[in-house]
């Protein structure tokens, strides 16, 4: 490798302590103020109103007559025809009844309403499948990892995977974003991108350690640094191909997909990172631990 270009193995000490800090944050802000959980994952009500008029000017009217009629501050998302109302509690027949009659005396005769109810023990079995899930598509792709390569590759690629999964819920509760169904699509959906760009990275280690004339761990140092640039120019011209998708989603799109453009943007960054700057030198780090055999270059090809 030339000796001018950056040395991912060399500064991976200092990319490790900047995820190691990030992690702690993360873990402290879910310890005091958790996730901001949609009727989704909550019990309550969701009332999907669509106008037939520009009703965005009237956000301040609307609040006013929730509170004076009853109805408290639920949670609110407004779009120019489109309003969303998130209620902690779940409302009764006859308050759904009122509130119709309310938006349609008041701001829109002919607006439709569309409620949605969860109550405590489906919140429960929601949250309980999600980390299900997430559970499941991590051990399926450590498995496939070992046996695709070694059980080595699949410890870097799970700690990554983790890595990736946290920032973004990390994030999501450190700026109150709301973690609703969506969210957790988004969240399998990096899992699952961020794992094809780390085994590119990672087929292209294995190939190179073939070839490579191996007597120190600085030999192997310089096969990962390689690897990585040989397959650099791949990462980012698929990472902006798909965010330049992402952000077209997270302007052009509606209301309701807000959130999840949200999440794959901040999975889509911090998967290119963790898969250059963490994965593959942590990979090193645990070769670096193994035990010699006859010789370095037959324990590096194991």
């Amino acid at each position: 490798m030339d000796e001018k270009k950056f040395s991912f193995v060399k500064k991976a000490r200092y990319f490790f302590i900047f995820s190691i800090i990030i992690t702690v944050l993360g873990i402290v802000t879910l310890g005091v103020f958790g996730l901001n959980y949609g009727v989704d994952f909550k019990a309550g009500s969701n009332v999907d109103i669509s106008f037939k008029k520009d009703v965005s000017s009237q956000k301040a009217a609307l609040e006013t007559y929730l509170k004076d009629n009853g109805f408290g501050t639920p949670g609110m998302t407004f779009g120019a025809k489109r309003v969303t109302l998130r209620f902690d509690d779940v409302l009764t027949d006859t308050k759904e009844k009122a509130l119709k009659q309310g938006i349609a005396e008041k701001f829109d005769k002919d607006a439709s309403m569309e409620v949605n109810t969860v109550d405590v023990e489906i919140a429960k079995e929601l949250q309980g499948n999600a980390l299900k899930a997430v559970l499941i598509a991590s051990i399926g792709i450590a498995i496939y990892v070992s046996i695709r390569f070694e059980w080595r590759f699949a410890v870097a690629a799970i700690v990554k995977l983790l890595h990736d999964a946290f920032i973004v819920i990390s994030l999501f509760s450190i700026f109150r974003l709301e973690v609703n169904l969506p969210f957790i699509v988004a969240v399998l959906t990096i899992i699952g991108y961020s794992i094809n760009d780390t085994v590119v990275i990672f087929d292209r280690i294995r190939e190179n350690l073939r070839f490579a004339k191996l007597k120190t761990t600085e030999d192997i140092a310089r096969v990962v640094d390689s690897s990585i640039w040989q397959t650099m120019s791949r990462s980012i011209n698929t990472v902006m191909t798909v965010l330049f998708a992402t952000v077209c989603l997270l302007v052009f799109g509606s209301e309701s997909i807000r959130l999840f453009s949200i999440a794959i943007l901040i999975g889509l960054v911090f998967g290119v990172y963790s898969s250059v700057f963490i994965a593959s030198p942590l990979w090193l780090l645990l070769k670096s631990k193994q035990k010699p055999k006859t010789n370095v270059k037959s324990s590096a090809a194991s």
